[in-house]
């Protein structure tokens, strides 16, 4: 674990108010910061839906880039959801989540989850894509899944790692973690890199 070593003297900041990109980080033994700036999430509509993702995390270091000391690290994330060529954001209501959870019934989806680090002197980007498989879901299941758990701040309005996921995801391929919202292997990837 020399890297971990390496790791102590720098300084990392999550860019993201993510619980679960939070627990990533501690879950890799890191010592960091949460450190957060608001960002228009917009993405140019004719940009490819494979690079949404990583524009997207890209865009969330902009506000510290004048800031970043030498011995800093940022880390930003975005995780799109993707059904026929559309992406699925946060939903905005609950009407809009019903309509998002009952589009992808029964279907399967892409997960693209994307990682930005950032020096101040260089930028590493992971990225990682999995296709999920839902079951055909009931309107009772959507509607007690949606009240229950109010999954307004996920992309695509769930969650993989709540009740939607243990009872309606037949399948993925690729990684969970990616679908919960980081590229966890890659990230450590690129920290060991750093």
């Amino acid at each position: 674990m020399n890297f971990l070593h390496t790791l102590q003297s720098r300084h990392i900041i999550l860019g993201s108010g993510s619980p679960r990109r939070k627990q990533f980080l501690e879950d890799l033994g890191l010592d960091f910061e949460i450190r957060l700036k608001p960002v228009e999430e917009n993405f140019p509509p004719q940009l490819p839906i494979a690079e949404v993702a990583s524009y997207l995390a890209k865009l969330k270091t902009r506000p510290y880039m004048k800031e970043l000391k030498a011995e800093e690290i940022l880390i930003t994330g975005d995780t799109i959801v993707c059904r026929d060529g559309q992406v699925l954001g946060k939903p905005k209501s609950f009407r809009e989540a019903f309509a998002m959870l009952r589009s992808l019934s029964g279907r399967s989806h892409r997960v693209i989850s994307s990682a930005c680090l950032r020096t101040n002197q260089k930028e590493f980007l992971a990225s990682d894509t999995t296709r999920v498989y839902f079951k055909s879901l009931g309107d009772e299941e959507i509607e007690y899944y949606l009240n229950t758990f109010k999954p307004y701040d996920k992309a695509g309005a769930y969650g993989i790692q709540e009740w939607i996921g243990k009872i309606g995801i037949e399948k993925i391929e690729g990684s969970f973690y990616n679908v919960m919202g980081m590229p966890v292997n890659k990230v450590y990837k690129c920290l060991s890199e750093i």
